[in-house]
């Protein structure tokens, strides 16, 4: 089960107390303080993890916790410290505090972590109070309280590039041709309801991450169909290939289609509108894809790309102008 949103409450451990003791040894006379020190409690640790793909595995607890610091004891020993808890959460995870709708962290890379909510510390035994004045001190202190945290995790996922257009637009059909992902396909809307990623290899030292992302449906940025749970995922990738079906179902106009999906990405956000975008025209075996493929051409001034994921046709030039279009973008970031 794909889970990529979640509320979860960490509650870190409570350090030990510190403890008031005095030496009670054979032939020493008034044997001073010797009250250990408590041990630390159990932070909560989240950590970014390849091979984890979603928040499942954190779903099915609402609280997780550390345990708590072992008390002092006598000849000056200190408690045992509690184990950290780490929780390993996909790369792209977002850490939200929940009581200040404030982000934490961006887990975008694995091997980041963060603690989430840190164990407190142990409390001193009486032995740290001993002075010129006062030998035999009876205080000693308790063990800090740990953090005790209500997050938000939100999982955008990270690809380099994202299939986006219209539910049934043949997006999953086509990572299917270019990776080795096998996404759920049926001609029916929303095959996709999650996010499918695949590692497509242009060659042995060149390869990419392509996500095939659930359709779009107007009025998407306000939370319509899948709506956000969309929208979220598509702010990762760095490209966007836009897939158009020449012959939709249900009678609609291809262009009057992409532009739709092209305004839902702007109103959802202004960034996704100025996103690089590569055109694709989807099953070209079809009479009318070369139509279609004209009028978007004249429309957006863009270079369309006919494919088809039953023949191969236009996959090495769609391969190839991903490939370019990541070239151009990571060199500019490298400036």
């Amino acid at each position: 089960m794909f889970v990529d949103r979640i509320k979860v409450e960490l509650v870190a451990g409570n350090g030990g107390n510190g403890i008031s003791s005095f030496r009670r040894e054979k032939y020493v006379a008034r044997g001073g303080p010797d009250g250990g020190d408590g041990g630390r409690g159990g932070s909560i640790i989240l950590e970014a993890k390849v091979g984890v793909d979603s928040l499942a595995g954190l779903s099915h607890r609402k609280q997780w916790r550390a345990e708590h610091g072992k008390s002092g004891g006598p000849h000056n020993r200190q408690g045992r410290s509690a184990k950290d808890v780490t929780l390993f959460v996909p790369p792209g995870t977002i850490v939200v505090d929940q009581s200040t709708g404030l982000q934490i962290k961006d887990l975008a890379r694995p091997g980041e972590k963060i603690v989430v909510a840190k164990g407190g510390s142990g409390g001193r035994g009486n032995v740290h109070f001993k002075s010129s004045v006062n030998r035999a001190p009876r205080e000693s202190t308790a063990g800090e309280v740990g953090v005790s945290r209500l997050v938000i995790l939100e999982l955008k996922v990270i690809a380099d590039v994202g299939l986006v257009g219209l539910p049934n637009a043949g997006k999953s059909t086509l990572l299917s041709r270019l990776s080795h992902a096998r996404p759920e396909i049926a001609n029916y809307a929303f095959t996709t309801k999650s996010p499918v990623l695949g590692i497509v290899e242009v060659s042995p030292e060149q390869s990419f991450v392509l996500a095939d992302l659930p359709g779009l449906i107007e009025g998407a940025h306000a939370g319509v169909g899948l709506g956000h749970e969309f929208l979220r995922h598509v702010e990762r990738a760095g490209i966007l290939v836009h897939v158009v079906e020449p012959a939709p179902l249900d009678g609609s106009d291809p262009l009057t289609n992409y532009k739709k999906i092209r305004q839902e990405l702007s109103l959802y956000d202004e960034s996704l509108g100025a996103r690089p975008e590569i055109l694709v025209v989807s099953k070209s075996e079809l009479a009318e894809a070369k139509t279609v493929r004209e009028e978007l051409s004249s429309e957006t001034g863009l270079h369309v790309i006919a494919v088809s994921a039953v023949t191969g046709d236009g996959l090495p030039q769609l391969l190839q102008s991903i490939t370019k279009k990541l070239k151009s973008t990571h060199d500019s970031d490298a400036q």
